[in-house]
């Protein structure tokens, strides 16, 4: 059996779906490796390393695979060269992917989505949501760090004492948390907020603290937020805007697998905080938890820097593609047995990460997105 690895191409992407470090553990299982020429330039990871690994590399290496590895979904012209039956595994946002979907269904592809990935204990291996996360909290810290105009942690020296900056996040996943822990690693004074009320254990022990407001949790099912209806969102955001006024920095995690982002922090929101103090939506991609945050830009709106992430993770792109690759690997064993490709589909996580297998599209909710189901 054999896998490729694809060299990325989809501007900003800077990730890699494999390293030279996991294929040894594919060629264990009996699986040969070929990876497309310069993959793994943006990590530092050369085509000489990957040789040395075991891989084979060229140009052109979808001939007569089995699987194929990337981060982005692959494009329409790559999908229309694939042999019926061969496995595609890569992030695919199935809401933003129609025709990719229509296009795989047709040519009999079995395709994974890592988004679709569960969020069970056994599955956290595979969890490539939850780590490119990580990746992204930890990032929008350092990005509102680098952005204020003003230090983080306190500072008592003898020209007198700098007070530590206030830093509010607002959503506690695994993005939201990281955020947190950073920035009370760089001395911030942190505080946080979640519709989830379990959260509030989790944030006290990374020393920041929970803003209470007088409101009912909102837990849902796999570890996410349930959705939250319109009058409920409102009065949340008049809760939260004294807290968001008072804060240097305001960094916004929050997101809904497959819908639109919430909208948390108005503009009259943004209005209210201090000249020079720093927003960070790293939900900017999926509509945005801020009003007017565009992804991939800064804006100044009275003074008050607004940074849209835009793909995050990837701006850290060697920690996020070690990430991602064990993730991928891990999902990708679950399919091999013998050196061979078997697809057990009562496994409830390939079940679950499934989108099309034998001309057939198996997400229900993708076929509602595409108007196929009643």
């Amino acid at each position: 059996m054999r896998i490729a690895v694809l060299r990325e191409r989809r501007p900003g992407e800077r990730r890699v779906a494999l390293l030279p470090e996991q294929i040894p553990q594919l060629l264990e299982a009996g699986v040969d490796v070929s990876v497309e020429s310069d993959a793994g330039a943006e990590v530092g990871a050369s085509d000489e390393a990957y040789r040395a690994a075991g891989a084979e590399v060229g140009e052109d290496v979808l001939e007569d695979v089995n699987a194929v590895l990337s981060v982005q979904p692959i494009n329409l012209s790559t999908a229309r060269r694939l042999s019926e039956g061969t496995v595609t595994i890569s992030f695919l946002p199935t809401a933003e992917e129609g025709p990719l979907v229509r296009r795989l269904r047709e040519r009999q592809i079995t395709s994974f989505s890592m988004d679709l990935v569960p969020r069970t204990s056994r599955a956290q291996p595979m969890d490539a949501m939850s780590s490119q996360s990580m990746v992204a909290g930890y990032r929008g810290a350092i990005v509102a760090a680098e952005r204020l105009p003003r230090f983080f942690p306190m500072f008592m020296t003898s020209a007198g004492t700098v007070r530590p900056a206030k830093v509010l996040v607002l959503g506690a996943g695994v993005a939201g948390l990281q955020a947190i822990a950073t920035a009370r690693r760089l001395g911030a004074v942190v505080q946080a907020y979640d519709v989830r009320r379990s959260s509030a254990e989790e944030i006290a022990s990374l020393g920041a603290k929970f803003v209470e407001v007088d409101l009912p949790p909102l837990e849902g099912e796999g570890g996410y937020a349930r959705e939250m209806t319109e009058e409920r969102s409102t009065r949340q955001r008049e809760l939260l805007a004294p807290h968001v006024a008072d804060a240097d920095v305001l960094i916004t995690t929050a997101s809904v697998p497959g819908r639109q982002a919430p909208l948390l922090v108005t503009a009259e929101m943004v209005a209210g905080m201090r000249p020079g103090s720093v927003v960070v939506d790293l939900a900017a991609d999926q509509g945005g938890n801020v009003a007017g945050s565009i992804p991939g830009q800064e804006l100044s709106v009275d003074g008050v820097l607004v940074w849209g992430g835009s793909n995050v993770a990837s701006q850290l792109p060697r920690p996020a593609s070690e990430l991602y690759a064990h993730n991928v690997v891990n999902l990708f064993l679950l399919m091999v047995r013998a050196g061979d490709l078997h697809l057990d589909f009562d496994d409830d996580i390939l079940a679950a990460a499934c989108v099309t297998h034998a001309g057939r599209i198996t997400h229900r909710p993708t076929l509602e997105l595409l108007g196929e189901v009643g």
